[in-house]
């Protein structure tokens, strides 16, 4: 595929997603090694994010697959991530959240095969697998929502509409220094990014009717580079979605996740040629309400495009969750 054809389709998705984010409601405003996609918000608290001094705890398990680097040197990361969410609304119109995840890590480096003299002729050996496992715990998050603007339904039915602010950090407190037998190991093992990155956007909801809705979000990452000169590059995230209510107990969600990335600074080896660029997801997803507060999620985030840097894959993501509300 050419670079010029590569540009142009990076950008009419990022022009196809801006349009439908406008219709969510949401003005529109890299891939890093395992980097989230969607609106982690909408998918752990719903759209109702503004139950006025309602506490909400939500956990989450989530599967990432990714390969990156040339044939002779891939790189396979497989990641199993668990994460507890904690959300309070204020009056009704702002929202903390504190999200606090823990990784499982595997990373299997192959490389090529060696080439083997053996009495004066060459062939071909076995490929050389190298890699590891990492289990600890990530970079918590910390942010806010803020609504700025809501249409309210007449007779006291509440908010049809709502535009939020967001603002936030991803701290450094994961951890970023594992080693093992005496020497670190690979960035892409380290449950951390050893970095303090700041986040900002806008997200916003419209009530079709009493059974379905539209929301969307847009979000910009800026990357800290952390202690050990590496630079996950910066990310623009944006989010579309559709949700109706199927029965009385069971909710259907489809979004559109739209991502692209910098590529990541590796310090004095410049910028890694495998790593940033676009990628689009649909999402399916359900809900089901297990009465008490209680609500199930599963979802699936499928790759449908892409417009990745160099030589990467990434895979299906699922998302199987529980979420409460007090």
């Amino acid at each position: 595929m050419s670079d010029a054809f590569r540009f142009r389709r990076r950008h009419a998705l990022a022009a196809a997603v801006c349009l439908l984010s406008f219709l969510a409601a949401a003005p529109p405003a890299v891939a890093c090694s395992m980097c989230r996609c969607g609106d982690p918000t909408f998918n752990a608290l719903g759209t109702d994010v503004y139950a006025a001094g309602k506490l909400r705890v939500a956990f989450d398990w989530e599967r990432f697959d990714k390969e990156q680097g040339p044939a002779d040197a891939t790189e396979t990361m497989r990641e199993d991530r668990f994460t507890t969410a904690l959300s309070y609304t204020f009056s009704d119109r702002v929202t903390a959240v504190v999200r606090v995840p823990y990784s499982s890590r595997t990373l299997d480096e192959m490389e090529g095969p060696e080439v083997v003299e053996d009495g004066g002729l060459k062939h071909e050996g076995h490929e050389h697998a190298m890699g590891g496992d990492t289990r600890d715990l990530a970079d918590p998050e910390l942010y806010a929502l803020v609504r700025l603007w809501s249409a309210p339904f007449s007779g006291g039915m509440g908010q049809r509409a709502w535009i939020s602010l967001l603002g936030g950090v991803k701290t450094d407190w994961g951890h970023n220094d594992l080693a093992e037998g005496g020497e670190r190991l690979d960035e892409h093992l380290q449950p951390g990014t050893g970095s303090t990155d700041v986040f900002g956007g806008l997200s916003g909801f419209y009530l079709l009717g009493q059974g379905s809705s539209l929301f969307g979000s847009v979000q910009y990452r800026s990357m800290g580079e952390n202690g050990f000169g590496y630079r996950y590059g910066d990310v623009t995230m944006l989010s579309a979605g559709y949700e109706r209510k199927l029965t009385t107990k069971l909710d259907g969600v489809v979004t559109l996740d739209y991502r692209d990335a910098g590529r990541d600074l590796a310090g004095d080896e410049g910028r890694d040629p495998d790593t940033g660029g676009s990628l689009l997801y649909v999402s399916p997803k359900v809900s089901f309400d297990f009465g008490h507060n209680l609500v199930g999620r599963l979802a699936v985030q499928v790759p449908v495009l892409d417009g990745l840097n160099g030589d990467q894959e990434e895979k299906a993501v699922v998302n199987v969750g529980l979420t409460w509300l007090y």
